[in-house]
């Protein structure tokens, strides 16, 4: 089997880590890629260097049909703290996955959201607040199945760098289909 490798690349996030991403998928899909579970902490890794955040700054979400939840995929740290209801109405990444549309929220942290995993400690974990968010579907032969999110943390708002763009989404938006397909091959419900 040939091993799956993350090139790294100077081109636009867009089109080259969207692309990689496709070609990764296809491999998966023929039976070609070696330890897929430690894929999706690598691809995090690439999706948080391009957003310039840090890595548990990008969070990737699975939908369990048979629970009716959200569980991590990463953060490695909150794989094993819980899950998100689909039904919470005031997680922003179950509102993800019910409306089927992305958002940007530059002023997070005053709007009323659930911080309960904002607060777990972890070695791996950003201690501070999320400040700014895009939260994003992830989507597999039209259906949602996961929400990706990339957030800046910060003690406040001045200190969380610059605000998300409709470009930054754009970005996101290019991922997620490949990041899809990548997902029903490692998370499968």
């Amino acid at each position: 089997m040939p091993q799956l490798k993350l090139e790294s690349s100077n081109q636009p996030m867009s089109k080259s880590l969207a692309a990689e991403f496709e070609v990764l998928a296809n491999s998966l899909t023929s039976g070609d890629a070696n330890n897929s579970q430690l894929l999706i902490p690598k691809l995090a890794e690439r999706i948080a260097k391009s957003f310039n955040v840090k890595p548990d700054e990008v969070a990737i979400l699975a939908i369990s049909e048979k629970w009716r939840h959200l569980y991590f995929l990463v953060p490695q740290a909150l794989r094993n703290v819980g899950h998100v209801p689909l039904s919470s109405t005031s997680a922003l990444a179950a509102r993800t996955v019910r409306d089927s549309r992305s958002e940007i929220i530059n002023n997070f942290s005053i709007v009323r959201h659930a911080s309960v995993f904002e607060g777990v400690k972890a070695d791996s974990l950003t201690a501070s607040a999320i400040q700014r968010i895009i939260s994003a579907p992830i989507l597999a032969d039209g259906k949602v199945i996961g929400v990706i999110q990339i957030s800046r943390k910060a003690e406040t708002i001045a200190e969380a760098g610059p605000e998300f763009t409709s470009e930054d989404l754009g970005k996101l938006l290019a991922i997620c289909k490949p990041l899809g397909k990548l997902i029903g091959h490692v998370a499968p419900d």
